[in-house]
């Protein structure tokens, strides 16, 4: 099965068939940098880093962009978000930007999401923004009032394509108030005019002003990526207007496509609700890091689907951290017998395991990238591993590097939920080398034929979650 698509733009699954045989060009909305990232953007970004993975791991060339929004990401009263958070922390704009970009990367880091191969930030394309709306103005697309200028919607037939909403639904494409000077309520903000307090401001044809927030994602999009590209992704809730409005601006200028397959992540719920700041009801990713394991929280974001809603509860992530120490002890446990195997024949039988493993898995993530599909296939591939290990005396080496290769290309390669290194995790609250210490405790309690003492020692780790097995190779361990 080949790798199909749910192109929110037709509405249905296509085919992925890229415009260059090989290589994928893909481009997802950024955060604007005003604040800490939180679960929320966690769900985005590690959604679409495993579309990133997979894509490579199916042997795509994959060009990534992700935007830094640092300037004209307005709020429905009218502020600027990176001045508003200014203001808040008592500093300069682009030192606001800068802490929380970096901050940002850090938290995306820890969850394992890759870098961008392309981070362009809006304050460094004003020039580019500039020749863009210059571009649409000349074309009758767009008009200046007292040095604002604005894209007409009525001139754009196709607005609201993407989203179904008729051009009478539409809202301001800046997110204030509808103002007086605009020919109508639906047009939206290109270039917003500097009043006297506003920090951030650049010289432009029509006076001072600050660029708004959708032509930022036209304009780098189409410079590193070229038209048409081939996936723009982003958060369902940037569908509309965002999403439209870069659409009707790019294709608008260029009489080209713009994108053509449009992916959107579904929401996160908190016990229910959708999150927002304005609820009160978000949670820092620094402040979930305290109380899970990043890995956790990416895993628990895999186990739904990207499109759909996922509904953070703390016994869902107690679940998720239950189910991602399974597959790391399935782990563990070849490499630890990989350490004294010796070489020999690969089994048919386990040969026919991991091929059905590896089908299974990617026929979930071809439809659409199904990762609970995908996640379920590795338990079967844990379950199925660990019971041809019970089973065999002295697997070969060539076995377990292979059962050991596929887990890193499935769980490590294309999800990101296998570290390269299990040795620092921690596990039911032990550190590797204490559990080592307490059963090295325990053979030597055995060995003075302190059974009762032994067997107490074993069952208290079963309480940790730290399951022992006794074999003509000695004892091992794994966490359940």
């Amino acid at each position: 099965m080949s790798l199909e698509i749910y192109n929110s733009l037709t509405r249905q699954k296509e085919p992925f068939v890229p415009v260059h045989p090989g290589r994928v060009h893909m481009y997802v909305c950024g955060p604007t940098v005003y604040n800490d990232a939180h679960l929320g953007h966690g769900k985005t970004y590690v959604n679409f880093d495993t579309i990133v993975r997979y894509l490579r791991y199916l042997g795509y060339q994959v060009l990534y962009v992700q935007n830094i929004t640092d300037v004209g990401h307005i709020l429905d009263t009218g502020e600027d978000r990176i001045l508003k958070g200014a203001a808040r922390e008592q500093m300069h704009p682009m030192q606001l930007a800068e802490r929380y970009t970096q901050r940002y990367f850090r938290d995306m880091d820890r969850l394992n999401v890759l870098r961008p191969d392309i981070s362009p930030r809006a304050t460094g394309h004003v020039p580019e923004m500039l020749a863009w709306i210059q571009t649409l103005i000349e074309s009758g697309h767009a008009y200046e009032v007292n040095g604002s200028v604005y894209f007409d919607v009525s001139s754009y037939e196709d607005y609201g394509k993407l989203s179904g909403r008729r051009v009478e639904e539409a809202q301001s494409g800046t997110r204030v108030q509808i103002v007086e000077e605009k020919r109508r309520p639906e047009d939206f903000a290109l270039w917003k005019r500097a009043e006297p307090e506003h920090i951030m401001r650049w010289n432009s044809p029509w006076g001072e002003g600050f660029p708004g927030w959708h032509i930022e994602c036209t304009v780098m999009s189409a410079k590193y990526l070229g038209l048409p590209f081939d996936i723009h992704g982003g958060g369902v809730e940037n569908k509309f207007p965002h999403h439209e409005c870069e659409i009707a601006q790019a294709e608008a200028a260029t009489g080209q496509a713009f994108a053509r397959y449009w992916i959107h992540n579904g929401m996160l719920m908190i016990q229910g609700e959708e999150m927002h700041k304005s609820l009160g009801n978000f949670i820092t990713l620094e402040a979930a890091f305290n109380r899970w394991d990043p890995m956790v929280i990416r895993f628990f974001i895999l186990q739904s689907h990207y499109r759909g809603p996922i509904d953070v509860t703390e016994e869902a992530l107690d679940a998720a951290a239950r189910g991602l120490q399974r597959l790391h002890s399935a782990v563990r446990t070849v490499r630890r017998r990989l350490q004294t195997a010796q070489p020999g024949e690969m089994p048919q039988e386990l040969q026919a395991l991991l091929e059905s493993s590896q089908a299974a898995f990617e026929a979930a993530m071809n439809d659409d990238f199904n990762t609970p599909g995908a996640v379920a296939a590795l338990f079967e591939l844990s379950r199925g591993v660990n019971a041809w290990l019970n089973e065999t005396q002295a697997p070969s080496r060539e076995a377990l590097e292979a059962i050991d290769r596929l887990f890193g290309r499935l769980a490590g390669d294309a999800l990101g939920v296998l570290p390269e290194d299990l040795e620092q995790e921690m596990g039911a609250g032990l550190s590797r080398d204490l559990i080592e210490l307490l059963i090295r405790a325990r053979g030597e309690l055995r060995a003075q034929r302190a059974f009762a003492a032994a067997d107490a020692l074993r069952d208290e780790l079963a309480q940790l979650g730290v399951q022992l097995r006794d074999g003509p190779e000695g004892t091992t361990w794994s966490l359940v």
